[in-house]
């Protein structure tokens, strides 16, 4: 005889109840990252490494710092994870779409990101050189180049563009012009320094294809698909050796780093120090996402002073980890300054202040 064993109505939702727990929601669960001391090793190399110049020893850290994300468009987080995120202070639940617009995938976004922590390298170089009145190279830089565009074969990312069809290029939007000056289909003559050397290359131009992740309809322009930007080095070699990280908010702690390298005394006087904002070839620090959860990564890992832009104080605001010391700076100047008067036991500025 066979029986059928009818499931209870209990026991049905215990398994529907599951299974929604595990769907995929479209948020994003933003944590507290690990954090890089910019004056010290990373994989058995220094992060930032200064040859050919007199270079002085650092002590403490001078700590930059990063969000982990969960939950990109090809991944999702389920509804444990969104739930268990909106529960824990120190971590953020954001709507997908925040991070990666319609129609962006994470490898363009993955892409940007790139992009942005690169150039946070080349500015942090332009306002640490300033800031000690040193000699600024700045040239415009190949960034990034797009998979299956016209440049592809021919110039690559790191290419120092010195000129188009023999016009000098210095800022990166004269390369847009240059391309666009002449119809799709046309060929273009660069001259650009490769590792030092020069080349020259010719590159011939394709209509533009619509992209949806763009605010402004291009379709049918000019296009040779790089991406270009200002790059500014010093007279001598500084490399930084970070990899798979993104983002332009480490350049403020990339500025102090150089800074602290290239100046007699240290910096930190053996204080472990920790800090976020990006950084202008001005010297100016800007706004950064996810000053929450940096705030929390500093503590944990041993900071006792942060340096916030101003521009976050609003977040900062509520978020402050006990026994972590939080300054908002609005300059490399101002930070250096902080240091130093945190260093000796001086009165600092907060979020409730203006730094002076």
């Amino acid at each position: 005889m066979l029986l059928r064993l009818r499931p209870s109505l209990g026991a049905v939702m215990a398994v529907l109840l599951a299974a929604s727990v595990a769907l995929p929601v479209p948020y994003l669960v933003l944590k507290p990252g690990p954090v890089f001391n910019t004056i010290g090793e990373f994989g058995g190399q220094q992060v930032v490494d200064i040859q050919e110049a007199t270079t002085y020893p650092t002590s403490g850290s001078l700590d930059m710092t990063t969000v982990s994300e969960f939950g990109g468009p090809q991944d999702g987080v389920s509804v444990f994870q969104a739930v268990w995120g909106w529960l824990d202070p120190a971590v953020r639940v954001v709507p997908r779409e925040i991070h990666y617009p319609e129609n962006a995938t994470e490898a363009d976004t993955k892409l940007r990101n790139a992009e942005a922590f690169n150039s946070s390298q080349s500015y942090a170089v332009a306002a640490a050189l300033q800031y000690l009145k040193l000699p600024v190279q700045e040239q415009v830089v190949v960034t990034s180049i797009v998979e299956g565009s016209p440049a592809l074969d021919n110039l690559r990312a790191q290419d120092a563009i010195v000129s188009i069809d023999d016009v000098a290029m210095n800022a990166p939007e004269e390369v847009v012009a240059a391309v666009r000056a002449k119809p799709a289909g046309s060929n273009l003559v660069f001259k650009v320094l490769r590792e030092g050397s020069p080349i020259e290359v010719s590159v011939t131009s394709a209509p533009k294809k619509d992209d949806l992740t763009t605010l402004e309809d291009e379709t049918g322009k000019p296009f040779i698909g790089i991406g270009v930007d200002d790059y500014y080095a010093a007279t001598f070699p500084i490399t930084f050796h970070l990899r798979d990280i993104g983002g332009p908010s480490a350049g403020s702690m990339f500025a102090l780093a150089i800074i602290d390298k290239l100046t007699p005394g240290e910096l930190t006087a053996g204080k472990n120090i920790a800090g976020t904002g990006t950084v202008d070839p001005q010297g100016n620090v800007g706004a950064i996402g996810g000053i929450a959860q940096k705030l929390a990564g500093a503590h944990k890992a041993g900071a006792t002073l942060f340096l916030a832009p101003q521009s976050n104080c609003d977040e900062v605001i509520g978020n402050i980890p006990q026994g972590l010391t939080v300054v908002p700076v609005e300059t490399i100047a101002q930070a250096v300054k902080a240091i130093e008067t945190f260093n000796s036991g001086g009165s600092l500025a907060k979020c409730t202040d203006t730094p002076q």
